[in-house]
Parts: structure tokens; C-alpha cells; sequence
């Protein structure tokens, strides 16, 4: 019996200016929570790529992570102009994960997006986003608090409201979850094939799945990554992706066998 080996998650990487040099960078938050929480082995990915690359790096995937990040999905994406010079974007990883995303969820392989990661796959989707969710009527305002800690940033500060019946009701199994919140934009048009499974107070979408996918395909507006050991329906989140992400190794696996015995056959 072949031992079942530790999937692998790709996160892609932000471009980012550090100093006189660019980089790409992934929070440690990110990579801790699919080490601790999900069980797998993170790796890490340049948010510049051909094609070619892209399919190279899918070759080796069990998973797909995609995190928040500072920067915003650039809105020429879904036919805008940026209304805010002043906030940062980042082209870069765009171009990476706007086609990762239909590529990883047409091959099977179990995606999980994270504030930016969600509106990422809106995008993918052909969805649109509110570049600035507190300035429309009747929202609120989901950015953190520039003063405090860390901790009190990322503190719980309001509820979510899972859909009846929906795939992050059955993994969580709630129909209510105290979130923290970080982020100025959200969803305002949601793609094509994409399912809201969970809306703040104020009716902004906070959650969603993508219809027909073969495998785990969800996205939260939140940070459950942050305390994600000590939060049970974060932590919930990260198991069900990470059990995903070990079925697609385990297939990946029993496949390699079978094509190794065949290649072993006497003909």
C-alpha cells in the first residue's frame, strides 16, 4: 500500500515595491494556516507567468490558496476606471490568478480565496466589485480600524449569515458566524455560475461557491486565517479544504500507480 503523501497548496504571490527592489510575497499568516490548520505543504508562486508556467504549476497542485492582500483587483477587469489612485494594485498577481482560477477549477483541483482571493474569483467570473463598499447607501464600512493591535484589528466585530442549505452552512455548520473584517471593497455584481453562501448585516455578500465545480471551490470576504486554531468555524473552513486538497493527492497518487503498472506490464 503506497503511504498517502501531504498535498500541495500553491498561494500565489504579491509583486510588491520593498525598498529599491520588487518581490514577491506571501503573508506568513497564509502559509502557517495551510500547514496548521488544512494539513498541507504551502508552496509559494510568482505572481508573473506565462501560460505555459501557469500549467507547469498547476501540474504539482492538490490546492489553491488565494489570499488577501493589501492591493485591489484592478478594475479595468470588470470594465471600470480606478475611482482612487491613491490605493495600491497589483497587475501583476491579476494577470497570474484571473486565469489560474477558471484553469485550477476546470482541472478539479480545490480553491479557497481569502478577501482578495474572493473578489479575484468574482472577477474571474465575470462579476464586478464596489471599489469603495462604504461609499454606496445603506453599507457599511468594512475597513479596519488604523489604531489598536493586531489583534484588535482582526477581532470579531460582526455576524455573517449563512445561506440555508449552502456549502459554508454544512462545513461550518451554522447559520450565523462572527467574522472579523478588513476590506474596503466587495461584491456588487456577482459571475456568472457563483453562489452567495453568506451576507454581513448590511447585505453585502460575504461568501460564495462556484456552481458545478468538481471539487471544493469556495471564498470567504473575511480572514479566517487570522487565530484560524482557535476559532471553530475558521478552523472548520481550513479542514474542509485541506481534506480536498488530500482527496486530489490520493486521486493524483492512485493514478501515478496505475500508469507506473501499466508501463510494468509484460505486453
Amino acid at each position: 500500500m503506497t503511504q498517502n503523501r501531504t498535498p500541495v497548496v500553491l498561494i500565489p504571490a504579491d509583486y510588491r515595491q520593498l525598498g529599491d527592489h520588487p518581490f514577491h510575497v506571501v503573508g506568513h499568516k497564509y502559509v502557517d494556516a495551510v500547514v496548521q490548520a488544512a494539513g498541507a505543504f504551502p508552496l509559494v508562486i510568482p505572481a508573473l507567468g506565462t501560460m505555459g508556467e501557469m500549467e507547469a504549476a498547476l501540474a504539482v497542485a492538490d490546492g489553491i490558496l488565494l489570499s488577501g492582500a493589501v492591493s485591489n483587483v484592478h478594475p479595468s477587469h470588470f470594465d471600470q476606471a480606478v475611482r482612487d489612485p491613491s490605493l495600491p494594485l497589483d497587475p501583476g498577481r491579476d494577470g497570474m490568478t484571473l486565469p489560474l482560477i477558471r484553469a485550477a477549477v476546470k482541472a478539479g483541483i480545490p480553491v479557497f480565496g481569502i478577501c482578495r482571493g474572493l473578489q479575484e474569483i468574482n472577477v474571474a467570473y465575470g462579476g464586478s466589485l464596489h471599489q469603495a463598499v462604504h461609499q454606496n447607501a445603506g453599507m457599511s464600512d468594512h475597513r479596519e480600524a488604523k489604531a489598536g493591535s493586531l489583534e484588535e484589528r482582526y477581532g470579531l466585530v460582526h455576524p455573517v449569515r449563512t445561506v440555508a442549505g449552502g456549502k459554508l452552512a454544512a462545513i461550518t455548520g451554522s447559520s450565523e458566524i462572527m467574522v472579523n473584517s478588513l476590506h474596503g471593497q466587495g461584491i456588487d455584481r456577482l459571475g456568472a455560475g457563483l453562489v452567495a453562501e453568506a451576507y454581513a448585516p448590511d447585505g453585502l455578500i460575504e461568501a460564495i461557491s462556484i456552481s458545478g465545480a468538481k471539487s471544493f471551490a469556495l471564498a470567504v470576504q473575511w480572514h479566517p486565517e487570522w487565530n484560524v486554531l482557535n476559532v471553530p468555524a475558521y478552523l472548520a473552513i481550513f479542514r474542509a479544504f485541506g481534506e480536498a486538497c488530500r482527496l486530489r493527492a490520493a486521486q493524483r497518487n492512485d493514478g501515478a500507480n496505475k500508469k507506473a503498472k501499466m508501463e510494468n506490464m509484460d505486453v
